[in-house]
């Protein structure tokens, strides 16, 4: 899996310079499992940022969706023609009470989707600064461990009088706890990372399962909903096509008045 382009930068490889070492003080082939890994985790990092934005905006939209359906059924049942045609009130009535229908299965899916999925992105995504911060720690002992090596090693390519044999021993006994510590790092990092990368499996599967039941109880309410309404709205033998001509005739007769009549 490639990295995320500009998140890996101190982690590439460091080539020799003044106050770094001669020697390869980590292997590479360790620094490259490291930068594997520690990839695949801001790949994980970014990903979840995403579905988490792409939810919450799906829901959103849902939402806006049956609010805006149950205002257009209020905006016609104020229709004037709503007084005069009692057939035109019984329609707009029970398209009305569909689209409350809608709206309160609508809601109760999404709080379901927010609390099962939206919530458990949000703390999945809430371990990545640690997880980041462990890194730099890391990174930091790293480059201690290099100043101290390169350190020893100008005392070693001395000549071995007295001061300097008692300045590379002082050498030696400073870089000790700074290449445990970071050996440390390294290695709680390499055998954590791959373990929190597989974890995430079992952490969002029932988030998804979730997910998809939402989903499916909702469309096989929505089909119900629907099925009453056009059992209620349907006219026997009326076919779209007729439905079509019958409004183009009525569009024509208004045409033809003469405040709407072309100057």
């Amino acid at each position: 899996m490639a990295a995320v382009p500009g998140r890996l930068q101190f982690l590439s490889w460091i080539p020799f310079k003044i106050g770094q070492p001669k020697k390869q003080i980590v292997p590479k082939t360790v620094e490259r499992d490291f930068e594997r890994e520690y990839g695949k985790l801001q790949q994980l990092e970014e990903q979840t940022k995403r579905l988490q934005k792409d939810m919450k905006k799906s829901t959103d939209a849902d939402l806006a969706m049956s609010k805006s359906a149950v205002k257009i059924s209020l905006d016609l049942l104020s229709n004037p023609l709503c007084e005069q045609d009692q057939d035109f009130l019984n329609m707009v009535t029970a398209l009305d009470t569909a689209m409350k229908r809608m709206d309160a299965f609508n809601q109760e899916k999404v709080n379901q989707i927010q609390k099962t999925v939206i919530e458990p992105l949000k703390k999945f995504g809430s371990v990545f600064p640690s997880l980041n911060m462990a890194v730099k720690r890391r990174e930091q002992a790293l480059q201690d461990y290099r100043r101290l090596q390169a350190k020893v090693e100008k005392y070693e390519e001395k000549e071995k009088t007295g001061p300097v044999l008692a300045k590379l021993h002082q050498a030696r006994e400073e870089l000790r706890p700074v290449r445990e510590d970071f050996e440390a790092k390294n290695k709680q990092l390499l055998d954590e990372m791959p373990r929190f990368y597989a974890s995430r499996l079992d952490y969002f599967q029932p988030s998804f399962e979730s997910l998809i039941r939402a989903q499916v109880v909702y469309y096989s309410e929505m089909h119900k909903i629907f099925g009453d309404l056009t059992q209620q709205l349907d006219q026997p033998g009326y076919s779209d096509e007729q439905r079509e001509r019958e409004n183009e005739a009525k569009l024509s007769e208004l045409r033809a008045l003469s405040i709407v009549a072309d100057d």
